[in-house]
């Protein structure tokens, strides 16, 4: 009897006449969206201004997209795009997939860095509002894998098991059931969302930690379904790249979350993360005061004018008595 298991789409590009539409890209654009949309959420939660997040992001994001490249490019690039045979410029074809998530952070936060200094915000209380965006974000974004039918795991008859029928550019036919490690992935950052979104309400973390629980939390999840994919990677000691990148940054983001928690325990003061929604409050309050003053001179001059009318009216009242008809 025929399991049935998650099939694949039979193309990921849909052709709206000359223009082609990518779901890779969509689901791309998604995430950035959502990432965006919850970080300015948890950016006015704590103190700042609505329209903040999204500045920083106008330089962030391509920053993020050409990091991500870049290290596909530089750690896979020889057999993909340079090798005999290949075509160097399909290193440029970004819609086909191929974006690595450590070089993706790694730029993404330098353009965070200039974006913020350009706003007067520090980057650490901005990395914290982003950082269950940015997990939901490659959740979305994993989903573009899916599309292209790439980046799944080794053969399984497991009943979520991920069908693949393709034909590779060298001709090659891959055919069969495998685990669906883009949907491993994707679950998982949705579990790292979470989690982040509950410990920093729970123990109020501030000072960039909300954002190193976020990557030692996704670091954890990405070792082991890198041990279930089959793509090619390089391999150093038993372990793929990737697995010991992620000892590396999972190390790396503990030894911080425990540091900086134990030198400057708590969040920031609202009143310092962020200069323009400060101006806000100050316009909004001198706004306030000086409606309050117009209202008291308009309550005076009431009474100016009410008690010149009187007068008027006192001097014509005995003119009249002075002067009858």
């Amino acid at each position: 009897m025929d399991i049935a298991y998650i099939p694949s789409p039979s193309r990921g590009v849909l052709h709206l006449g000359p223009i082609p539409l990518r779901a890779y890209a969509f689901c791309i654009i998604l995430g950035v969206v959502v990432a965006v949309w919850l970080g300015s959420k948890r950016w006015v939660a704590r103190g700042g201004a609505k329209h903040t997040v999204g500045d920083i992001a106008v330089w962030a994001v391509p920053f993020g997209l050409v990091g991500g490249r870049l290290y596909h490019v530089i750690t896979d690039g020889g057999r993909l795009y340079f090798a005999e045979g290949k075509n160097p410029w399909d290193a440029f074809k970004i819609w086909e997939g191929g974006l690595g998530i450590w070089g993706a952070v790694a730029l993404g936060a330098v353009g965070a860095w200039i974006g913020a200094r350009r706003r007067g915000v520090p980057l650490p209380a901005y990395a914290d509002a982003i950082a269950p965006g940015i997990a939901l974000a490659q959740a979305m974004g994993r989903w573009g894998n899916y599309f292209n039918q790439e980046l799944y795991g080794r053969s399984t008859t497991l009943p979520w098991g991920l069908e693949i029928d393709k034909t590779l550019s060298n001709g090659e036919v891959v055919k069969g059931v495998y685990h669906p490690t883009f949907l491993y992935e994707s679950l998982w950052c949705v579990g790292v969302a979470l989690l982040v979104i509950w410990a920093d309400r729970r123990f109020k973390l501030g000072h960039g930690r909300a954002f190193a629980l976020y990557v030692a939390a996704y670091t954890v999840g990405r070792f082991w379904i890198e041990a279930l994919r089959i793509d090619d990677a390089h391999v150093y000691l038993g372990l793929r790249l990737n697995d010991w990148v992620s000892i590396a940054v999972f190390l790396g983001a503990v030894a911080y979350f425990v540091i900086v928690g134990r030198k400057r325990p708590g969040r920031e003061d609202p009143a310092s993360i962020d200069p323009a929604a400060h101006e806000a409050v100050e316009e909004a309050r001198n706004d306030a005061k000086n409606d309050v003053m117009s209202g008291k001179k308009d309550v005076k001059g009431g009474k100016a004018a009410t008690g010149t009318a009187a007068e008027t009216d006192a001097k014509a009242t005995g003119e009249d008595a002075r002067n009858p008809i």
